[in-house]
């Protein structure tokens, strides 16, 4: 993690700046998180049917995570469907 620069040092449009950059950059990581527990979360209802005798259709992962990106579900999806509802 980089150090924050001194303060007195920063004009205003420099700290303006500083923060639309880190702001910007905690999205593009928290996006990543929300991708990353969405595979996990797939994995591991995989790994669930699997120990139940059974697996889980293919899932279109690209369909999860422009759900992710959008922070909406697309039109038709409901809140009790699953992961493995988004199938080829």
């Amino acid at each position: 993690m980089e150090e924050l620069p001194e303060f007195e040092q920063l004009s205003d449009a420099g700290l303006e700046r500083l923060i639309d950059e880190l702001t910007e950059q905690e999205t593009e990581i928290s996006l990543e998180r929300r991708k990353l527990h969405g595979k996990l979360d797939i994995l591991r209802a995989e790994r669930t049917a699997r120990m139940k005798g059974g697996s889980l259709k293919p899932v279109r992962v690209d369909v999860l995570a422009g759900i992710l990106a959008r922070r909406t579900p697309p039109d038709g999806w409901h809140s009790n469907d699953s992961p493995s509802d988004l199938a080829f």
